[in-house]
């Protein structure tokens, strides 16, 4: 397979378990406003989506330092090597427990779907190409190129990370709506690190597509 298109295909089903992730954690989010809501279903949502999505944060982390090929073969051999070495001891958290579980889930998962992606040879990561960009309205609101410019701006500087509750938070300077973060990310010009707990905020940084738009 050319490597463009297994990147094209990767990144697509990367973006999907982001997406996933991103939904479950608002219906948790949604449910705790109200008093007395069930949260046990949403709460393992959330461990398995971000179990499902983990794998292809670090898989496209590995692209873009070491190309294709190469980071999509370290990918599955580092998740292999962690399915292997995983015990069957259990922890005296129930949700630690949950969540080991999930994440094993979610390695499985990211091996069957990348087993059949064969790659006929490398290349060093492609300068990415410019995306379009125009006005459009989000989240009910009006948002011009250059709002959008300085999302990702913000994204690049001041540190932006993405709560449990949806709440947005950086480290100096402004911060961003929520809604304009997402946007970013679904555009595939930005992308939020799932690895974390979300009660301590997951960081959003840029990918080669929203850098090169600053950059243009």
């Amino acid at each position: 397979m050319d490597a463009k298109i297994a990147l094209s295909r990767l990144t697509r089903r990367a973006n999907s378990t982001f997406e996933e992730a991103g939904a479950a954690r608002q219906r948790l989010a949604d449910a705790l406003t109200f008093q007395g809501a069930q949260l046990d279903g949403l709460m393992d949502a959330v461990l398995v989506a971000e179990g499902k999505a983990k794998p292809w944060m670090q898989l496209l982390n590995r692209i873009d330092r070491l190309g294709v090929r190469e980071g999509l073969a370290k990918q599955r051999e580092e998740c292999l090597e962690v399915l292997l070495h995983y015990g069957l001891s259990m922890s005296t958290s129930m949700i630690r427990n949950a969540s080991q579980l999930a994440e094993q889930d979610g390695l499985r998962r990211f091996l069957d779907a990348t087993d059949t992606i064969e790659i006929d040879e490398d290349e060093t990561p492609a300068e990415a190409a410019v995306p379009e960009m125009e006005p459009v309205v989000i989240d009910g609101l009006g948002t011009t190129v250059r709002q959008q410019v300085q999302t990702l701006e913000a994204i690049r500087g001041n540190g932006v990370k993405v709560h449990a509750a949806g709440k947005v938070t950086v480290e100096d300077g402004s911060t961003p709506r929520l809604a304009m973060v997402e946007f970013t990310i679904s555009k595939g010009w930005a992308q939020m690190d799932s690895t974390g707990p979300a009660s301590e905020g997951q960081p959003v940084t840029l990918t080669p597509a929203g850098e090169a738009i600053l950059a243009n």
